[in-house]
Formats: C-alpha cells, sequence, structure tokens
C-alpha cells in the first residue's frame, strides 16, 4: 500500500536524482568521455580499432594522452587523428601533456610544456583539442613551495600560448600537491600563483579523495575553475584502489550535484589499473553514470 509519507519520500528521491542529472545538463551537453589511459595498450596495438570500440560501448569524447616524444597522437599526425576520431563519432575535447623538465634517455622531451611547446598547441588546434592539461609531475619535477611558484609561472606563459590558439591550458591533480609544506598545499600554491582565467584545473575525484580532501568544498572555494574532471572510483579496501565508477566509495551523486559551481563542461572516466579487461570495467563505469549521474 502506498501511504502518503511513503509517496512524498519516493518523489523527493525522484526530485533529488533529476537535480543531480540536471546540473550536469547544464554545462556537460551530454558527453561522456574516456581517458585513453584506461585502454593504453589497445591503443598502442590497434588505435583505430580501439577507438571504434570505446564508441559503440557508448562513449562520445575521449580525451588523449601520447602526445611527447614522437609528438604524433597514437602515432599518427594530428589530422589523421582528427579523422579517426569523426569516422567514430568522437570529439576530443582534451589531451594530456607533460611538463618536460624530466628527460628522456638524457634529452630534452619535446612536445612539453618546456620544450616546443608551440608545435604541440598548433598540433593540438589541428586535432581539434579545446584543453591541454598537464598531466603528471615526476618526482624531480616537484619540489618546495618555491619551486611550485615557479611552476605557476610556467603554467601561466604556457596557458598565454594556448589562448592565442583558442585553447584552454589546465592542471591534472595527483595526491602529491595535496600534501603540506610548512603549513601551505602545492595545490593552494597553484590555484593562487596563476591566473584564473588563464589557468584552470582538471580535478581528478579520486586523487582528491585519497588525500583526503573534498571536492565539492574546492568548487565552492574556487567556483568555475574546474571546467575538467577525471571520475573514477575508490574502493573500500585499505589499499583504496581503482574501481569502476558506482563501485566504491565516492559519492558522484553529491559531486555531480555541484556541476555548475565547478564549472565543469567536460569528465572522462579513467582507471589507471583494471582486474580485468579495461573494456569490461569501462562498460560498468558508463552503465552506472548513464543510470545515476546523466
Amino acid at each position: 500500500m502506498i501511504t502518503r509519507r511513503s509517496f512524498i519520500k519516493t518523489t523527493t528521491l525522484a526530485s533529488a536524482g533529476l537535480l543531480v542529472k540536471s546540473a550536469y545538463a547544464a554545462k556537460g551537453k551530454g558527453y561522456i568521455g574516456l581517458q585513453l589511459y584506461t585502454v593504453r595498450d589497445a591503443m598502442q596495438q590497434d588505435a583505430a580499432g580501439t577507438l571504434a570500440k570505446v564508441a559503440q560501448i557508448g562513449f562520445n569524447s575521449v580525451e588523449g594522452a601520447t602526445y611527447t616524444g614522437s609528438q604524433k597522437f597514437y602515432g599518427m599526425d594530428a589530422k589523421t587523428f582528427a579523422a579517426a576520431l569523426k569516422q567514430n563519432g568522437l570529439i576530443i575535447p582534451s589531451a594530456h601533456y607533460r611538463l618536460g623538465q624530466e628527460k628522456t634517455n638524457g634529452t630534452d622531451t619535446k612536445g612539453t610544456i618546456l620544450h616546443e611547446w608551440d608545435k604541440a598547441v598548433d598540433d593540438a588546434a589541428a586535432a581539434g583539442i579545446k584543453h591541454m592539461v598537464c598531466a603528471y609531475l615526476s618526482a624531480e619535477e616537484r619540489g618546495n613551495l618555491d619551486h611550485y611558484k615557479k611552476l605557476a609561472d610556467e603554467f601561466n606563459k604556457a596557458a598565454a600560448t594556448c589562448k592565442k590558439a583558442g585553447i584552454q591550458f589546465c592542471y591534472h591533480n595527483h595526491d602529491f600537491e595535496f600534501e603540506a609544506q610548512d603549513g601551505e598545499l602545492p595545490y593552494d600554491i597553484l590555484l593562487n600563483n596563476t591566473d584564473k582565467d588563464l589557468v584552470k584545473m582538471e580535478l581528478d575525484l579520486y586523487w582528491v579523495a585519497k588525500a583526503g580532501k573534498d571536492a565539492v568544498t574546492l568548487f565552492n572555494q574556487h567556483p568555475g575553475r574546474f571546467p575538467l574532471w577525471h571520475v573514477k572510483d575508490m574502493d573500500n579496501t585499505p589499499e583504496k584502489a581503482f574501481t569502476e565508477v558506482g563501485n566504491g566509495t565516492i559519492d558522484f551523486k553529491n559531486i555531480f550535484a555541484h556541476a555548475k559551481t565547478s564549472g565543469m563542461k567536460y569528465f572522462f572516466v579513467e582507471q589507471d589499473r583494471c582486474p580485468g579487461s579495461p573494456f569490461d570495467s569501462i562498460t560498468k563505469s558508463i552503465a552506472y553514470i548513464k543510470g545515476n549521474l546523466v
């Protein structure tokens, strides 16, 4: 029997779900993305076939992860890569890049922020990329707070070059940026010492949670600063390992309800390590996202 109380409870829960979905829809434009690092081995073996499989699973956007060294996208020049994406109905709003302070076999790595960035920006524009993201700082590229201030200056310069090509520069976090030094967080140094319009953030929701921080608090402190998200879950074990979206402990419904505050435009599923086939994992993740978040 449906009582007045149970009816109100049911409709209230349904309304909450609609609010989560509409908050994303206002910014996300219906795109569900995949960071191609998740299927990196398959991309290396058969990029075209892998893109087709990703699209078949239901993703309609991707984020690149390989532009260094060869200055190609998965072995393809910018125009060839763009054509392969278009053939599969995919867009590439974003791609990852490295700082380039760390050398490769003793030589500078091209196509990085510090080495031949102009060409990287030109190729990104040719491929249709709208966000160029500093993906990671290796151990030797990190340092004290003064070093992070210098990195902020480098990011401002790189972002100014991006802006000339109509591209937004962003920075992608892990958890080390939230380890305090002299009472301050490197992440705050990067946020506060970069131009808020030139340098945006790609917030990795897993690493923020693993660092013991709250994504929504960051959104409220820096509204509009987070146009990109990495959506990956954390399992309920002492290891806090990667797991499929919806299979772990992160409250994605609450986070997605604050998409507008964050400034989110695109998000990308990423699972650095999968228990079996990454295609099985991303199929589970997208099913949860479609059923609960968008």
